[in-house]
């Protein structure tokens, strides 16, 4: 049996949210990965040559989302392992909270089959990885005072 290498990665990603009326709402990708199984999830990316954390965030959720969005503030950063092409992988992602300031939906790139905004209460019902409900969670709570006023 062959051992894995084992190898870090970092990406940056973004938690974007608004307030729509009444409802706080988020951001999330949809993707196919199963016949019959679909996973929501934030827009994320690995930094492309000496880009700073915050540069990647914003580029990648720019390109995935069709918006330009602005941070807010850091958010926190999620650890998980995954394996690829022999590679044991310890992944960081580093997220932002981030605003929306102008672009188009209908402009994310391939990364995801759809990108909608969410309702931060119909959340409970969608397949989401746990790290990400996790950071979800924390940025609810981090906005809705803010939002509210």
């Amino acid at each position: 049996m062959a051992r894995l290498r084992n190898a870090r990665a970092t990406s940056a990603g973004g938690v974007v949210v608004r307030a729509n009326g009444q409802r706080n709402e988020l951001l999330l990708g949809r993707r196919s990965l199963e016949r019959d199984r679909v996973v929501w999830s934030l827009p994320k990316g690995t930094p492309s040559g000496n880009e700073s954390l915050d540069e990647t965030a914003l580029r990648e959720v720019s390109e995935e989302t069709g918006l330009q969005v602005r941070i807010v503030a850091p958010l926190g950063e999620i650890h998980y392992w995954f394996v690829r092409r022999g590679t044991r992988f310890s992944k960081t992602v580093h997220y932002y909270l981030m605003e929306p300031l102008g672009g188009d939906l209908s402009q994310h790139d391939h990364e995801f089959d759809a990108v909608e905004w969410v309702d931060f209460g119909a959340t409970e019902k969608l397949d989401l990885f746990p790290t990400e409900r996790e950071l979800i969670e924390k940025a609810r709570a981090r906005i809705e005072p803010r939002l509210a006023s």
